[in-house]
């Protein structure tokens, strides 16, 4: 799993004192300074920069949690006590929340750095990331192109290079199209699987939190540290967290050039293409 993941890459490099991350945050937020994707809602440079120094500090004391010390921004439907809650509206234009996200919260505690609050169609309700108060989104691959909705900017920005890791929230696609728009990965957890506390709703019934990275493997370390019980949110399930790492890259041990999916199950949802 080590070699698809890059958030491991940046925890060795931690541990190895090869970076800091305060450097790491420090190089994230001059890459959100340069770029013209309009991802960005709230940038905290000062907030950012001392978790940053907490970070390093649990790092020199020996704290091993893989995602500690790692940058991260958070997509503007999950509340946060400092930087702006906007939901991508007017409305809600200059509201700081009073606490923090289940999501936040949980990222927070495995040591994680906040960069900034994301750009999202206006309360998550778009598939282009073009309904926002604070204007459109682009595709980093193209500019004249959306990047999906409503985590567009969730997903530009790590295939911009900007982000390793960020947070969005999917209803009926709102993780999956934008991943798949801008060449990332993306996961929509099982409903209950991640607490919603703190999560501005659109349809409480469908809304679910989830990671987006580069690869499976990173998502998996992500959701790792969102998942589990909160009793803040009745939908949230009790149920033990499992290691979502377990079995990455094995079902393709035996692939080969001439068969590079050899090994690979497929699941096939009866309901959709038989009879269910």
């Amino acid at each position: 799993m080590s070699e698809n993941s890059r958030l491991l890459a940046l925890a060795k490099a931690l541990r190895r004192g090869e970076t800091s991350s305060e450097q790491l945050t420090r190089e994230a937020l001059a890459r959100i300074s340069q770029s013209k994707l309009n991802a960005f809602i709230d940038v905290l440079p000062e907030r950012s920069i001392e978790q940053a120094k907490a970070a390093d500090q649990r790092l020199a004391a020996g704290d091993d949690h893989p995602l500690l010390g790692i940058p991260l921004a958070h997509k503007d439907i999950f509340v946060t006590r400092h930087w702006r809650s906007t939901a991508g509206s007017r409305m809600l234009a200059n509201y700081v929340s009073p606490f923090d996200a289940a999501v936040v919260e949980r990222l927070a505690q495995a040591g994680m750095v906040c960069v900034g609050k994301l750009n999202c169609d206006e309360f998550a309700m778009g598939s282009t990331n073009e309904h926002s108060y604070f204007g459109a989104v682009s595709n980093p691959w193209d500019h004249q192109r959306v990047p999906g909705g409503s985590s567009g900017a969730s997903a530009a920005v790590v295939a911009a290079g900007m982000l390793e890791a960020t947070t969005g929230t999917d209803t009926g696609g709102s993780i999956r199209q934008p991943a798949a728009l801008c060449g990332v990965t993306g996961i929509k957890p099982s409903y209950g699987r991640v607490s919603r506390w703190g999560m501005i709703a659109f349809a409480s019934s469908l809304d679910q939190a989830g990671p987006m990275a580069r690869s499976a493997a990173d998502c998996a370390l992500l959701l790792q540290a969102m998942a589990g019980f909160d009793a803040r949110d009745a939908t949230c399930r009790d149920l033990p967290v499992e290691n979502f790492s377990r079995g990455i890259g094995r079902a393709l041990e035996h692939a080969s050039e001439s068969m590079p999916l050899r090994g690979l199950r497929i699941g096939l949802p009866t309901e959709w293409f038989a009879d269910g």
